[in-house]
């Protein structure tokens, strides 16, 4: 049984990215809209803010793996931009956390989401993972 820290209902992280070329839709199949932020780099910032606020508190040998994700992005946002994006815990159910996620630029929101971030052994993960490689190699 995995020991568990205690995350409060309510506990949140904040972070803030100013949008560069790196971040915009051109590098994500979009070459027309080479001066807005992409969605998949709202979904990894978001990723990271989750991270962040669960996996610095864990035990040493756990960390936590995304299970599933919603987002939506709303408005559009431009290289230079400031990009704030908040990561609440809502619920936890066993190993299972469930957080709300919020972004923001300078002029107000520009989406949200819901993620379902999951904590585990990291040694067992790597165990099953590297036993799926033996199995897809042993396939050729």
């Amino acid at each position: 049984m995995l020991k568990m820290p205690k995350f409060e209902i309510g506990e949140s992280i904040t972070i803030q990215k100013i949008v560069t070329e790196e971040d915009t839709a051109s590098n994500y199949g979009n070459p027309e809209l080479d001066k807005l932020f992409a969605t998949p780099s709202l979904v990894a910032l978001m990723i990271e803010a989750s991270t962040k606020l669960i996996d610095e508190k864990l035990d040493e040998g756990l960390i936590t793996i995304g299970k599933e994700i919603h987002v939506t992005h709303e408005k559009p946002t431009m290289i230079g931009q400031t990009l704030t994006i908040r990561v609440t815990v809502k619920e936890r159910v066993e190993n299972t956390l469930k957080l709300e996620m919020e972004a923001f630029d300078e002029l107000g929101p520009i989406g949200k989401g819901y993620f379902d971030r999951v904590i585990v052994n990291k040694k067992a993960l790597l165990r099953k993972a590297h036993a799926r490689e033996v199995l897809l190699e042993s396939r050729f």
